[in-house]
């Protein structure tokens, strides 16, 4: 009865809502009701003035088991139920009129640009290109998807910023014998390689729940999604339904299975997931719930991002460059902004607006990654909840390079070499300016019991067997791991130039992301240190740098 209600008070609303907009009047926008607002990602203080950011002319990617419904291509498509994506595909060819045209696909769709006069998404002027991946349930099927995949990362004329994943493959369908979550199933190496060679950054829906879809979570070169619940009015829990990163016990059989084989973990960011609205052709409102729905506020917060950076080249802002729009700088924004625990109002955890908690109702600062330097993200948590605001915030002031002071807030994208010395005395000596790390100083000293975060992110190197040379990936093609370059983070005293004396790092063997939440002993002056640990591959390797800090008065 209350959810009945709740249709025909929503339904009156929309009634409400049309009525003004045909009279001339202004329209309030519902926006996802709590998702998009303060108590959610704060996406819709960037929607309105003085930033006015709905994701104009910057081109987004779904890809799916189903797609959704595009007007003038389905038969049974209102014009007028709010989502108007941009091209639908049927793997790598034109769609079939009416068919596999999904409602999951559609609500993530809708999550990502929905416009209804009722509901408003979280980037609704974006270019969304979708692909229903598969038509059949063939036992090897991710080649399918990979061509899908592929298909949708090369629209927009090869410019597209983020590829959303609200779908996943279970182990039992991996072609390989014995396949366990090692990232390298055919579909996690196609993502991999994607990612870099195409520039955009893949946003999955992570893992949930025993039996669950977790290939392509074992990915390293994107971000995985858990979902929050409302608690206390804020969405700011890890709800139940995630599986996480980490298994003891008796859930240790989970590993490799439903979770990373071995020690890196597989979250990346919390975003809202539980009772999400959707407005319906029909006017009416349904609630859906998972990381499914999750995922897409992580994508559509990225075409927000990408239009005020557009805006910030075209009028040839100071210290942006087109480094602005590489997937690598994008995840580091979006995990280094992302909301841990929340300020008491002094400024020393950057106004954070949320504690977000796991499901064992412990937050960041209970965590082993918090504690531990070789652990960078939490088990369930990742780097914490994303808040789109904050990421604005984090994006906005520019890139900034190692050769002269850096303020209290920027990022940067850049590259490292390798040392010469592989031996460990080197690695742990006194080294100079330029063998094999970046130094950024921060321009003014830190206050005291003010936390800094940092994040640090670099790709896997996969490669495409190209056979028939014609730099795309074919059926029958495979890829080859090339594996992870070992990079490390420190903050440490100006003028110091020993690791051993650095006050925090994250020194990380398994993954591709280094991160640092951690409070300032002492006020002063500090630099942050990105160092070539180890060479797998390549002697030179890119990175994306973000920092946050708070300045002593």
């Amino acid at each position: 009865m209350a959810a009945l209600n709740q249709r025909q008070i929503v339904k009156k609303l929309v009634c409400i809502v049309w009525s003004l907009g045909a009279a001339g009047l202004s329209v309030p926008v519902l926006a996802l009701e709590t998702s998009l607002g303060e108590a959610g990602i704060d996406a819709g203080r960037l929607q309105n003035p003085p930033f006015n950011l709905l994701g104009r002319k910057i081109a987004i990617g779904q890809v799916e088991i189903g797609r959704p419904a595009q007007f003038g291509v389905d038969k049974k498509m209102s014009q007028n139920i709010g989502i108007a994506v941009t091209r639908v595909f049927q793997g790598n060819n034109r769609p079939k009129s009416d068919t596999n045209v999904d409602p999951h696909a559609q609500s993530v769709a809708g999550v990502m640009i929905g416009n209804a006069k009722g509901l408003r998404g979280v980037a609704p002027a974006a270019r969304l290109y979708s692909s229903s991946a598969i038509s059949t349930r063939t036992k090897n099927r991710q080649f399918l998807e990979c061509l899908a995949t592929q298909h949708v990362a090369q629209q927009n004329s090869g410019d597209v910023r983020a590829i959303n994943f609200s779908f996943g493959e279970p182990l039992t369908l991996d072609p390989r014998p014995d396949a366990v979550l090692d990232g390298n199933s055919p579909l996690t190496q196609c993502i991999d390689w994607s990612a870099r060679v195409h520039d955009v950054l893949y946003v999955i829906a992570g893992n949930q729940g025993k039996g669950g879809i977790p290939i392509p979570t074992d990915n390293f070169n994107g971000v995985n999604v858990a979902f929050s619940n409302l608690d206390q009015g804020m969405f700011s829990k890890v709800d139940v339904a995630n599986l996480g990163s980490t298994f003891t016990g008796f859930a240790s059989r989970l590993a490799g299975v439903e979770g990373n084989l071995g020690e890196r973990r597989s979250i990346s960011l919390v975003a809202p997931g539980r009772d999400i609205s959707m407005l319906n052709p029909d006017g009416s409102v349904s609630r859906t719930t998972g990381t499914s729905f999750a995922a897409p506020h992580v994508t559509a917060t990225v075409a927000l991002l990408q239009e005020f950076g557009d805006r910030q080249l075209r009028s040839r802002q100071p210290h942006w460059s087109l480094d602005a729009r590489r997937q690598e700088v994008m995840k580091v924004v979006l995990l280094n902004s992302a909301e841990k625990v929340k300020d008491t109002g002094d400024g020393l955890l950057q106004n954070m607006t949320r504690t977000v908690t796991d499901k064992d109702n412990r937050n960041w600062l209970n965590s082993d990654a918090y504690k531990e330097q070789t652990i960078p993200l939490h088990a369930q948590i990742g780097t914490g909840h994303l808040n789109a605001f904050r990421a604005y915030q984090q994006f906005s002031p520019g890139q900034w390079k190692p050769d002269a002071p850096v303020p209290q807030v920027g990022w940067d994208y850049n590259t490292v070499g390798a040392l010469s010395d592989s031996s460990e005395s080197a690695q742990n000596s006194t080294l100079k300016a330029g063998d094999s790390f970046r130094d950024y100083g921060l321009e003014k000293p830190l206050k005291q019991g003010s936390f800094v975060a940092i994040t640090l992110a670099w790709n896997r190197r996969v490669e495409l067997e190209d056979t028939n040379k014609n730099d795309q990936y074919d059926e029958g093609e495979e890829f080859r791991d090339r594996g992870l370059n070992n990079l490390d983070l420190y903050l440490m005293p100006d003028g110091e130039n020993d690791i051993a004396k650095s006050i925090r790092a994250s020194i990380s063997s398994a993954d591709s992301v280094e991160h640092i939440f951690y409070p300032i002993p002492q006020a002063g002056r500090y630099k942050i240190r990105v160092q070539f640990r180890q060479q797998v591959n390549e002697a030179s390797q890119p990175y994306a740098l973000a920092w946050w800090t708070v300045p002593a008065p």
